[in-house]
């Protein structure tokens, strides 16, 4: 999915058409962008949709941490928490992090 490819609808557009069917146009792959004062302020996806982007957070979270690694690498091992320092965090920084949704 692509945002350009969501419909923007205003906020009262959205409303007038209800919960129901911008679901049911979610479900069928065509997320709609919701929009106040024409900005975007939410968006309607299907929960496929939602998982498949969460599971790409988790995703470039572990590239950032390989890459981090390898940018790191002298040939000398470090250890975890020598390499998360490196990129400005805490161990109890990160773990104090909220879990992707």
């Amino acid at each position: 999915m692509s945002i350009s490819d969501a419909e923007l609808l205003p906020m009262t557009e959205a409303s007038r058409r209800g919960l129901s069917r911008l679901a049911a146009d979610a479900e069928a792959g065509h997320p709609t962008v919701l929009r106040r004062h024409a900005e975007p302020v939410a968006a309607v996806v299907s929960f496929h949709e939602l998982e498949r982007l969460a599971a790409l957070e988790r995703d470039l979270v572990d590239v950032a941490l390989v890459l981090t690694r390898a940018s790191t690498d002298s040939g000398r091992r470090r250890s975890l928490d020598d390499v998360i320092a490196s990129a400005g965090f805490t161990r109890a920084q990160l773990e104090a992090m909220p879990e992707p949704s």
